[in-house]
């Protein structure tokens, strides 16, 4: 920083001092206010704008910008504008200086004086503020202010721009503001939409760069001046902060920031995704975030259901994938923005991570991890069977597992007792055999998600068949396995008395069981099915099963106790 002698003189005193005055031989000049900063001292050959006020030496004012309401304007030491002691007072002179230039008559206007305003040889007094200095050979004038450590993109020519400002004139006189305004201020380079000075200045800016910009009058407003807050040649200053940047041909930018190994499948067009996501701004200004609601974002992808940038950053990711997203406004929400969340002509950066997906089209997707040696019985419908299992999303999270339960856990397959998707899962298992299978949601919780399950969550379960007992249809106690004898009766009647008994009806079944002619129903006690069956034969609830009763049934077309007798 420069500092400045209070007061200079320029004067070189002279002549005689008479009882009543003193002879001023060149101009005398009292810098009285100076500013603390000063970049630029007035040079022969630059143009200047200044207010000023002329006096006589007694006080007595002849002249003032002031009451004209316009300030001078002219260049210093060519253009004959000014009388000569006021051009040479002023070099030297910094922006918001305020100066006294006393001029003596030869270098005001001399023996002849101005009409009737200014007597012959009279000495002026001249009390000057100067507003501004520029000079033909000016050009834009850039200072960084900040610029962030990653410079991802700089302004080029035909760019469109969003950035903030603080305008002012040379002297620091504020003449707009778009941060009062609330907005930013959206415009192409380099393409005339601007002055000249912002055309230039602007270029080279990185988004969350802060420069300060100067530019002359011949580059800003000229000889017009902008309004009422811009007079005509005036300086202007932009401090300029770049909020955003892109070029209309600007495509999706994607920055894959982890891939998991393998990646077995990517989504395509008609895929239904669920990703979590943080979006900002291109400064880094948070808008959005799924984290916040405690839940994904679920979509299909390339369908339309979400901005065009997205639906294609959405294809061709990995379950587990995290990718960084920079989609143009022309890709995203346009020149309108959407309500007061997102300003129009806004590039929007997301950063992803694909939880899972999925096809609607899908089936389960089965991979066998252990099969043992001499598998010979596999699970089917209608199987009572025990397993292991521990079930969890694609991305790791568990969910549930059978380790959670004292026992291991028992279902009958084909019967709707577990999720569409674990059951054809189940199917066709050895015991001893493990399996990891993947879910699609409509064969799991669908869109609702179940108790600790998001919706439209893929889920993988990790399977170990502990136990198997061959089942038989939903609905009934016992079923042949073969031809069922022939007459039935019979067959039941095993000390042909001709009648059967409890007793002796319960060695009869336990009997085809054992031969493998039959099946009873597996998980149940054996006798409890076998008395069920033989009531439902005992018609008149006697205790006993007649040819008669078992005939009676046949003959009314029911399956007896639907038990296949």
């Amino acid at each position: 920083m420069e500092f400045y002698h209070a007061v200079t003189f320029l004067c070189v005193w002279g002549g005689y001092i008479g009882s009543e005055s003193r002879i001023l031989q060149d101009v005398s000049v009292d810098r009285y206010s100076l500013p603390t900063f000063c970049p630029r001292e007035v040079e022969i050959g630059d143009y200047v704008r200044y207010h000023y006020t002329g006096t006589f030496t007694d006080g007595r004012k002849f002249d003032s910008t002031y009451d004209k309401g316009v300030p001078f304007v002219g260049q210093v030491g060519f253009e004959g504008k000014v009388i000569p002691g006021l051009d040479k007072g002023v070099q030297g002179m910094c922006v918001n200086e305020r100066r006294k230039i006393t001029i003596p008559p030869h270098l005001a206007y001399g023996v002849t004086g101005a009409g009737t305003v200014i007597p012959p040889d009279s000495t002026l007094v001249f009390d000057i503020l100067l507003l501004d200095v520029w000079n033909k050979d000016d050009e834009v004038e850039t200072r960084m202010l900040e610029r962030p450590r990653m410079c991802r993109r700089a302004v080029q020519a035909s760019d469109f721009v969003r950035y903030h400002y603080n305008g002012s004139l040379l002297n620091g006189t504020h003449f707009h503001s778009s941060h009062r305004d609330r907005s930013t201020y959206d415009t192409y380079v380099g393409q005339g939409d601007l002055i000249r000075g912002l055309d230039q200045g602007l270029l080279g800016m990185c988004i969350g760069e802060k420069r300060s910009i100067t530019i002359p009058p011949f580059l800003a407003y000229g000889d017009k001046g902008h309004g009422s807050k811009v007079p005509a040649f005036a300086t202007v200053v932009y401090e300029v902060l770049m909020v955003d940047v892109f070029n209309v041909k600007d495509d999706i930018k994607v920055e894959v920031q982890e891939i998991p190994q393998p990646c077995k499948r990517k989504t395509q067009v008609g895929d239904y995704v669920r990703y979590h996501y943080n979006a900002t701004f291109q400064d880094g200004t948070h808008f959005d975030s799924s984290y916040q609601r405690n839940g994904t974002y679920n979509t299909y992808v390339g369908m339309g259901y979400v901005i065009t940038g997205m639906d294609k950053a959405l294809q061709g990711v990995c379950v587990g994938e995290r990718r960084r997203v920079t989609v143009p406004p022309h890709m995203a929400y346009g020149e309108n923005g959407t309500g007061d969340l997102i300003p129009g002509s806004a590039v929007l950066v997301f950063d992803l991570l694909i939880i899972d997906f999925h096809n609607p089209k899908d089936l389960v997707d089965i991979k066998v991890t252990h099969k043992p040696l001499g598998c010979s019985v596999t699970s089917a419908a209608n199987d009572l069977i025990l397993y292991h299992y521990n079930c969890s999303l694609l991305d790791g999270t568990r969910l549930y597992s059978s380790d959670d339960s004292t026992q291991p856990s028992q279902t009958t397959l084909g019967q709707g007792k577990v999720i569409t998707g674990l059951d054809k899962g189940l199917q066709g298992m050895c015991v001893g055999e493990r399996r990891e299978v993947i879910v699609p949601p409509h064969l799991g919780h669908g869109e609702s998600g179940g108790s600790g399950v998001p919706g439209s969550a893929v889920l993988r379960f990790e399977l170990e068949l502990l136990d198997l007992h061959k089942g038989i249809p939903e609905g009934y106690l016992f079923v042949w396995l073969e031809d069922s004898p022939q007459p039935l009766f019979p067959a039941m009647d095993l000390n042909h008395d001709q009648e059967v008994p409890l007793q002796e009806f319960i060695a009869f079944i336990k009997l085809q069981v054992a031969e493998g002619k039959g099946r009873l129903h597996p998980g149940m006690d054996s006798n409890i099915i076998i008395r069920d069956m033989f009531a439902k034969q005992d018609h008149n609830a006697d205790g006993r099963i007649t040819a008669d009763e078992l005939k009676l049934q046949t003959d009314e077309g029911e399956v007896p106790a639907r038990d296949e007798l």
